[in-house]
């Protein structure tokens, strides 16, 4: 029950989302209600001498993980497999906690974000009720806040002054799954030079380097959306991203733009404004490759509401940002060409897969006669792919790792 209404939540909305859950947790046999049933049908707040506490109320025992997040300073609470039934209302006025943010952070994990007004530190407690279990989290100065009676899985370090590193998110014993995404193909031929080369030959070239690349790295997944020269619409590209369940969507490609001069490698993350014209310009040329899309790809499902995507956007958009600042350092570093403020940011489509931190590349642009030349060469593919594979897997997994890796 709990998946569909999940699904029901991700398609339509959560007001929907809310009915089914309320109707789950007034159907199910409290005593006897499956783990994947779960429904918080009861929340409150409090606010006494030692700090902040929210319990909520739960048809059943659910597995919580508790999170230090920064920048700004946050508590947050996961619950697996679980959804509320109830409205969640903002925190009454206290010394600690200034607002709360709610939301699907996975397709198995229903978030609350709170965030603080001083530093402080959260601890949860778990008490046994008739007909299910109550998870009090307490939000208070540190060593004041009560031990949590409970084990907390994962729980996050304390806060430093430097936020932690995304990166330390996959260690060396774990899969990374990378998607590649090769720009264009089919219909859509993406930029064409002067000289008559194909964006998205190149974009497939430089894709299966890439791939080939990462694939020197212990367990490392690689899925790329195309193969051959196939069109994909761009909702399907990222969709890919989304069923592999990838760590990391990379787009691939090889632009034009009228300024002939302009040459050199750019990283770009999704945003709603485009940080400046060229990559206006750039965000709507790759975004036209639907319009070879036929009547089946068009329409799409309806429109989430922002309260169930907004939270997990909000999050991977930061992961993204921190991979990209990452991957123009790297690139910098090997020697590959860049242009001026190689980080940039627009609306590409294919990057708004909302729980898929993504980045497209610009490996450079074919308008460019020297670009050109570098971009139909194997050998600085190579070169530039391996520079890509070993700051992916460098920033997943350290440094070190992806050095040790590379001497193998």
């Amino acid at each position: 029950m709990t998946s569909y209404i999940r699904s029901c939540a991700t398609r339509f909305g959560y007001a929907i989302a809310i009915a089914l859950a309320l109707i789950a947790a007034g159907s199910a046999p409290s005593t006897q209600a499956h783990a994947e049933e779960r429904v918080i049908t009861r929340i409150d707040q409090n606010v006494d001498a030692s700090g902040y506490s929210v319990s909520f109320d739960l048809n059943g025992a659910v597995e919580t993980r508790l999170l230090r997040l920064v920048n700004p300073d946050r508590v947050a609470i996961d619950f697996i497999d679980a959804l509320p039934a109830v409205e969640v209302v903002s925190p009454p006025d206290n010394a600690f906690v200034d607002t709360v943010r709610h939301g699907l952070a996975a397709a198995d994990r229903y978030r609350f974000i709170y965030r603080l007004k001083r530093d402080a530190v959260g601890s949860i407690e778990r008490q046994e009720r008739s007909g299910g279990e109550t998870v009090t989290l307490k939000i208070g100065p540190g060593g004041s806040a009560a031990p949590s009676s409970a084990p907390v899985a994962d729980a996050a370090p304390e806060p430093s002054q430097d936020p932690p590193s995304p990166r330390r998110d996959i260690d060396a014993d774990r899969e990374l799954t990378i998607v590649i995404d090769p720009g264009h193909g089919g219909v859509d031929n993406g930029a064409v030079s002067k000289s008559g080369t194909y964006e998205k030959e190149i974009n497939l070239a430089a894709a299966f380097s890439l791939r080939d690349a990462l694939l020197t790295h212990p367990k490392v997944r690689v899925v790329l959306t195309r193969e051959s020269d196939v069109f994909i619409p761009l909702d399907e590209r990222a969709a890919i991203g989304r069923r592999e369940q990838a760590h990391l969507f990379v787009s691939i490609h090889a632009d034009s733009i009228r300024a002939a001069a302009l040459r050199g490698a750019t990283v770009y993350t999704l945003s709603e404004n485009a940080s400046d014209e060229l990559s206006r310009q750039i965000a709507a040329n790759e975004n036209a490759a639907d319009r070879f899309a036929g009547a089946q790809w068009q329409g799409g499902a309806p429109d989430v509401v922002d309260i169930l995507v907004d939270l997990t956007r909000r999050e991977t958009v930061s992961f993204s940002e921190h991979f990209a600042a990452s991957l123009v350092r790297d690139l910098a570093r090997n020697d590959v060409r860049l242009i001026k403020n190689p980080k940039r940011s627009a609306g590409f489509q294919v990057l708004k897969a909302p729980d898929v931190p993504s980045v497209l590349v610009e490996m450079g642009f074919l308008s460019n006669r020297e670009d050109e030349k570098l971009l139909t060469d194997a050998a600085w593919r190579a070169d530039v792919s391996a520079a890509i594979a070993d700051a992916i897997v460098g920033f997943f997994r350290g440094e070190e790792a992806a050095r040790a890796a590379g001497t193998e």
